[in-house]
C-alpha cells in the first residue's frame, strides 16, 4: 500500500494525485489503482504524468465508481499501486511533437522531461487538445519548447507533420486515427507512435480485456502496449 501526499481537483472532471512511492515508471506506461477492498471489483489503469523516484503523480479523469472513489481520497489515506505496466514510448530525439488530447495529455509530461534531460538539443512541442477548460499548460511549458493548446476543435488541425521526425501521441481513438492520416497524407517522414487507452481489467496480459487489432494480428494494450507504432493500428 502507497500513502497518498495529494489529491486536488484541476479542472473540471480532472484530478490530480500524488503518491509515496519508490518508482522508476517510464513516460507511457500506467499503474493499476484500487483504493477499495470489493466494489467495484476491477482497479483502475492510470498514466504515469510524473515521478522523482521517491513519488509518482497520476492525472486521472472522473468517469465512473472507481474514479469518484479516488477523488473521496485525503493526505494520509492508502491506496494500492500495481505496477509500472506496459511499454512507454521509445526514445527519440530531432524534432519531436507529443500530440494529447484529454486526459491523453498525462503522459506526455513525463515523456517530455525525459527527452530534453537526454537529448538537450532535441526539439520538443507539445500540442494539447482540450473540450473544455484548460488545465496545466504552465507545468507542460516548462518542460517543452513549445506548446500549444486547442479548446473546443480539433488539435490535429494545428501540428504540421511535415516539421517532425518523431510524433508520439495519446488521446482519444479518433484523434490519433486523424492524426496517423494526415501524417500518411502529407507524406511526412515522421515515425508515429499512438498509446492505445483500452478499457484494462487486470494489466498484466492475462485477461485479453484489452485485445486491440493490429496489423500483426490481435494485441493486449496492457502488456504488448499501450504504445504501438502507428502503422501497426491504423496502416
Amino acid at each position: 500500500m502507497a500513502v497518498i501526499l495529494q489529491n486536488r481537483l484541476v479542472a473540471d472532471d480532472f484530478w490530480m494525485m500524488q503518491v509515496e512511492a519508490d518508482t522508476a515508471a517510464a513516460g507511457g506506461q500506467f499503474y493499476m489503482l484500487r483504493a477499495w477492498e470489493q466494489y467495484p471489483v476491477l482497479s483502475r489503469p492510470i498514466s504515469v504524468f510524473d515521478t522523482d523516484g521517491k513519488t509518482v503523480r497520476f492525472l486521472y479523469k472522473v468517469v465512473g465508481q472507481g474514479t469518484e472513489h479516488f477523488t473521496t481520497l485525503k493526505p494520509g489515506d492508502q491506496i494500492k499501486l500495481d505496477g509500472p505496466h506496459g511499454n512507454g514510448f521509445p526514445d527519440a530525439q530531432g524534432n519531436i511533437a507529443l500530440v494529447g488530447g484529454g486526459v491523453g495529455i498525462a503522459p506526455l509530461y513525463l515523456l517530455a522531461k525525459e527527452l530534453k534531460k537526454r537529448h538537450p538539443d532535441s526539439t520538443v512541442d507539445i500540442y494539447l487538445g482540450f473540450s473544455g477548460q484548460p488545465m496545466l499548460v504552465e507545468e507542460y511549458e516548462k518542460t517543452a519548447d513549445r506548446v500549444t493548446v486547442n479548446v473546443g476543435g480539433f488539435v490535429t488541425d494545428d501540428i504540421d507533420p511535415i516539421q517532425y521526425d518523431v510524433i508520439m501521441t495519446c488521446g482519444p481513438e479518433i484523434m490519433m486515427k486523424v492524426l496517423y492520416k494526415k501524417c500518411v497524407d502529407t507524406s511526412a517522414k515522421a515515425k508515429v507512435y499512438v498509446s492505445m487507452e483500452n478499457r484494462m481489467a487486470c494489466g498484466i496480459g492475462a485477461c485479453l480485456v484489452c485485445t486491440c487489432k493490429t496489423k500483426s494480428g490481435n494485441k493486449r494494450a496492457c502488456k504488448d502496449g499501450p504504445v504501438m507504432e502507428g502503422w501497426e493500428v491504423f496502416g
